[in-house]
């Protein structure tokens, strides 16, 4: 069956696992692109400060780093301020350049639509 109208275009990404027109998602989710953005331009953040930042629980929190750590896009480093446990997390290279890759197919995005 032959598809009606014009042809679509292409908007290729980097990351293995998405399409052409498919984000990374990884990344995509809210709460998951706002851990790897934050940490890309602070560096190492503590837990409370990113969630205040990101303005979630604990839990939802936790559940989504896990998810970034287990794909390796970001560490965890657990220590303790005294007697107080402090969790801090940062950026991997690999998730820097799935945010990078990520950033890059947005953009091919909004510049093809610009272009229509």
């Amino acid at each position: 069956m032959a598809r009606a109208g014009p042809a679509l275009d292409a908007v290729a990404g980097t990351a293995p696992e998405a399409g052409a027109l498919e984000l990374d998602r990884l990344i995509h989710e809210r709460v998951r692109l706002g851990i790897v953005s934050a940490l890309a331009v602070n560096g190492k953040l503590p837990f409370t400060d990113l969630r205040d930042l990101l303005g979630t629980t604990d839990g939802n929190l936790s559940a989504h780093a896990r998810r970034l750590e287990n794909a390796g896009y970001l560490l965890c480093h657990k220590s303790f301020d005294g007697r107080v446990p402090r969790t801090d997390y940062e950026l991997t290279a690999r998730g820097r350049r799935a945010l990078q890759a990520y950033l890059d197919h947005m953009e091919a995005i909004i510049a093809a639509t610009r272009e229509r």
